[in-house]
């Protein structure tokens, strides 16, 4: 069972965001994308943190309705003007080409160098964030401001990549635990430089599996650092038979910007995940938003395929497309604060906590309430308050057919409260954990 007191050094805010910080900052620079090098240099660093097994699946394998595609990488990439000035440099930033863009090297008149070229005229000072991963095409991203400096001259193009047969690589790692029911933590790995959409959900996972590596497990936890949308498809053709094994899920993005707290249910929309994280929320003391599942986003989408239908949620702080940074430069270093990061960590690690705690216990003196006073756990009125109260709804709900998150919710308690006072019964023989197989998994 997760019990934050078993961390070597607790964490502390600062030190989380910190931590989470420097790790985006180092994998800003990183050129991502659904296949290639920078994903391997990527997850090379995220072993740094945490033990992570690592995949290679080759170009050409049918996994499910799709197949794995060429793998893309990049040397270089500009574009020249007749003076030979590099006007756009993919060394500024890897936003300025078009992900799994085909090489090429060519001159052109601006007329059809245009339509090779993506801008934002609503920010004319942000680079957009565009690909082309099942197309063979090319193009360069770059500001509105920039584009409307283009005279008409002719250009020379360059873009100095490979798209060949290769590999989809992506990284493992399980953490066991005392059961083989399985809590699933992902987030993608295949943005260039974007810090939120992206970065900000590696860095939590990452922090996710080494704190929860010190401590002891209910459940067994499995994360993924995955491409989006074939990552997820790949890896779920890979382990079909297991997959029911899972019985909690979290896709987790965008978590480091100062949004409010937002998650989206499950397909299912009453999982235990629902549950547990709508309950986190709602004791948090924040503002928080709490969404129906759809079929568009992240990989969630993938995981609650009808096929599948797993009990996985997401997990942001501003939702993907509802922020104006989104998938721009202005998705930058300074756009995530380490404060916010740290919150979605806690946040997180307290659904989780819910999640591995939450067992059904039985009553040992179900006819008529235990003197609990003799006991040393009754206080009364006022000293005991909702410490007392606890007691009473632990006790009282604790039939082999409520879970201690049913008797939090039912009570108005936090999960920690009446967990507490569980413990306090167990200690002295008042319960014992419930044989029935409820909805904890």
């Amino acid at each position: 069972m997760i019990s934050v007191n078993e961390l070597n050094g607790p964490p502390t805010s600062g030190t989380v965001g910190d931590e989470m910080y420097r790790i985006v900052c180092q994998l800003y620079p990183v050129c991502r994308s659904i296949t290639g090098n920078g994903v391997r240099e990527t997850l090379r660093h995220i072993s740094s943190h945490i033990p992570l097994t690592i995949h290679e699946i080759p170009t050409g394998k049918q996994v499910l309705d799709w197949t794995i595609p060429k793998e893309w990488n990049i040397k270089d990439a500009y574009i020249k003007n007749s003076r030979g000035e590099k006007i756009i440099d993919f060394k500024n930033s890897n936003l300025h080409v078009v992900g799994y863009s085909v090489p090429v090297k060519q001159r052109m008149p601006l007329e059809e160098l245009k339509g090779h070229l993506f801008t934002l005229p609503d920010h004319p000072e942000w680079i957009p964030f565009r690909t082309a991963y099942y197309k063979q095409n090319w193009g360069f991203c770059l500001s509105h401001a920039q584009l409307q400096e283009l005279t008409d001259e002719e250009y020379e193009v360059c873009v100095d990549s490979s798209l060949k047969p290769g590999f989809l690589t992506y990284g493992e790692y399980v953490l066991p635990g005392k059961c083989a029911d399985e809590v699933l933590i992902s987030c993608h790995v295949c943005h260039p430089s974007l810090a939120n959409d992206n970065l900000s959900g590696i860095s939590l996972v990452t922090m996710l599996g080494k704190y929860l590596g010190q401590v002891s497990l209910h459940y067994t936890y499995r994360f993924l650092f995955i491409p989006s949308t074939i990552g997820s498809i790949t890896w779920l053709s890979l382990n079909e038979s297991g997959v029911q094994n899972i019985k909690h899920g979290l896709v987790i993005a965008c978590v480091g910007d100062p949004g409010r707290l937002t998650y989206k249910k499950s397909r299912q929309g009453d999982a235990n995940i629902d549950k547990a994280v709508s309950h986190t929320f709602k004791h948090s003391g924040q503002d928080f938003e709490i969404l129906d599942f759809c079929p568009y986003g992240y990989d969630e989408r993938q995981f609650c395929s009808p096929g599948f239908n797993l009990p996985v949620g997401c997990f942001t702080r501003t939702p993907n497309g509802r922020f104006s940074e989104y998938h721009t430069s202005a998705d930058n270093l300074d756009f995530v604060r380490p404060q916010y990061l740290a919150d979605s960590f806690f946040q997180c690690l307290s659904a989780i906590t819910v999640l591995d705690n939450n067992n059904a216990y039985l009553n040992q003196n179900p006819k008529g309430e235990p003197q609990l006073g003799k006991r040393g756990l009754y206080r009364g009125y006022p000293s005991g308050g909702a410490d007392d109260l606890a007691l009473l709804w632990v006790l009282n709900l604790s039939d082999g057919n409520h879970t201690l998150l049913d008797i939090a919710e039912r009570a108005g308690l936090t999960f920690a409260a009446v967990k507490s006072a569980a413990d306090a019964l167990l200690a002295c023989d008042l319960l014992r954990e419930s044989p029935n197989e409820l909805s904890t998994g």
